[in-house]
């Protein structure tokens, strides 16, 4: 692995020129490496972080993807992280017109990355030279620990999806309150609502009387508002003192609580484990809004290689070469899904429908097909309203803002089923929605969405952990929850228990047709069947796993 030449870093100088002038905002430093297949190969299990910290489960991928590059060859044409600087690798067999198209994806990848309020918190610090310094302090306590270290990471990497992003994101992002703001919030936000439950009209008065101290007293307006809200309520003042004090022990997450309760890991002879805990949360803060922003990150990045591509006119004679290329990096498949190619039209349909005015309260007003087709109001805010989504939105959000039914008929898309076919007996897919409803279903349950599992204080009991997962349709994976379980036991040095919801069992009352090699229903069922759910409570005590039903 070596820095590109002289010659190529005039050509990605050429293309930062190009792209700031179209609108690209990045800083001004990056670093561009060369790297061949094997150094790919040994850098994706590390997530292309050269000085991330060494675990047994790196070399198992290792073997795995050269393996599978044994069977089936291919050359990544670049990868990107963010890093202080941005650093890329490209392959060393690239031509140059191939780098010019890959240098303009990239820079709409580092344009994300430091634009994006998703990352608001990986841009105060360069995150490879924090590895380097967390390598080199878990290789020498492995060096004193031995596999005791190894089973710390993989105990800690078992929970590091329940970590705290939103919050870590909304204290970063959010300015810093006074006593007297977030004495406002509580008012409004807990005070009223959940202790008084107030109603509308008498809610509404007191904002209306808030604003009128401010616009009266000015500076001086909050301490008039509260010296009658304090002759009013007399119990608020001890209310709003008592919720400053458990305000840090409710947002903890999951391993940031252990790190501060754990008993276990307080004592003198476990302390070391605690800095190696707080690297893999810290790991996996750091990549979060990656994982969250996969489709509008690939999607830019394809969007503004395409367009500043095309208008490079140091390409010229590789236009056939260039649209090969891309076909094969953006072309919608007709069945699973291309995050360059979904998010790339995602883009273009926006900016083509803003440059119209198609997002205006005069367009949504129109009923007729006919006039709703023609509409043009010639804005030309496109290109100005995908900058602002790009700093603003995640995959969520955009998927199910965007994708609406004029998108889903435009470009021809639908949702894939699977039946038997019992004349032939094979599987075949058909066509089972083209409702933009289960078009967005499909691609928001191909997402990630970490299980929603917070502490319950109130049911914990002799020093355990009684932690409760907030159902939202899709079930923990069953074979994970006992190591996982058995994990956080050992960093607590306590009991764990878990409440989940788990489909209750019911016996197949259809009848089945046997024949040698393939299984099939004697008739197709017209309609799904129903799923029930059942609460049940999970127990890790002294290494062993038990689990008894709550309610049905």
């Amino acid at each position: 692995m070596e820095l590109i030449d002289q010659h190529t870093k005039k050509i990605m100088e050429g293309c930062k020129e190009r792209a700031r002038k179209a609108g690209l905002r990045f800083e001004e430093e990056s670093l561009e490496y060369i790297v061949t297949n094997r150094d790919l190969l040994e850098l994706t299990p590390k997530l292309m972080i050269p000085t991330l910290y060494d675990y047994w489960v790196h070399d198992v991928e290792v073997l795995k993807e050269k393996g599978r590059y044994e069977l089936y060859p291919s050359n990544p044409y670049e990868t990107v992280i963010n890093t202080r600087p941005a650093i890329s690798f490209y392959n060393d067999n690239n031509p140059d017109w191939m780098n010019v198209m890959i240098f303009y994806h990239v820079l709409a990848h580092i344009d994300f990355f430091q634009n994006n309020l998703y990352f608001r918190h990986t841009w105060d610090y360069d995150f490879t030279g924090q590895a380097l310094s967390d390598k080199r302090m878990v290789s020498k306590l492995r060096s004193e620990k031995g596999r005791w270290v190894d089973y710390v990471i993989e105990f800690a990497r078992g929970i590091d999806n329940l970590v705290g992003y939103h919050e870590e994101l909304s204290r970063r992002t959010r300015q810093p309150k006074t006593n007297r703001s977030k004495m406002l919030d509580f008012y409004f936000d807990v005070f009223l609502q959940s202790e008084k439950k107030v109603k509308i009209n008498e809610y509404v008065k007191e904002i209306k009387r808030y604003n009128q101290c401010v616009h009266e007293s000015k500076e001086l307006g909050e301490k008039t508002f509260f010296a009658e809200v304090f002759k009013k309520y007399p119990e608020f003042d001890a209310i709003f003192k008592k919720s400053l004090e458990d305000r840090s022990h409710q947002k903890l997450d999951l391993i940031q609580f252990i790190l501060e309760h754990s008993q276990f890991l307080k004592k003198e002879e476990n302390n070391w484990m605690k800095p190696i805990i707080e690297v893999v949360r810290k790991t996996s803060l750091f990549f979060q809004p990656q994982i969250r922003t996969k489709i509008m990150n690939e999607g830019w990045a394809s969007y503004w290689h395409e367009r500043l591509f095309l208008q490079d006119d140091r390409i010229k004679g590789h236009e056939v070469d260039f649209a090969r290329t891309h076909a094969g990096v953006t072309s919608m498949p007709r069945v699973g899904l291309n995050p360059y190619a979904l998010g790339m039209r995602l883009f273009q349909s926006i900016e083509d429908l803003a440059d119209k005015g198609k997002y205006s309260i005069e367009f949504r007003r129109l009923l007729d097909a006919k006039k709703r087709q023609d509409f043009d109001a010639d804005t030309q805010q496109g290109k100005e309203f995908i900058f602002k989504i790009r700093e603003n939105l995640n995959d969520f959000i955009f998927i199910n803002t965007f994708v609406d039914q004029d998108f889903i008929n435009h470009y021809k898309l639908f949702v894939v089923g699977r039946r038997l076919n019992q004349a032939r007996g094979v599987l075949e897919y058909y066509v089972k929605s083209r409702k933009a409803e289960d078009y967005r279903k499909m691609l928001l349950d191909k997402l990630y969405h970490p299980p929603y599992i917070n502490i319950d204080h109130s049911k914990a009991s002799n020093g355990s952990i009684y932690l409760v997962h907030h159902f939202e349709g899709k079930p923990l994976v069953k074979e994970f929850i006992s190591n996982t379980m058995l994990g956080i036991e050992y960093l607590c040095g306590a009991p764990v228990q878990l409440e989940t919801s788990e489909v209750v069992q019911v016996e197949a009352s259809k009848p089945q047709l046997s024949i040698p090699g393939l299984t099939m229903p004697l008739h197709q069922e017209s309609k799904e069947k129903e799923i029930k759910w059942q609460r049940v409570r999970y127990t890790m005590k002294n290494r062993r796993l038990s689990k008894e039903v709550i309610s049905a």
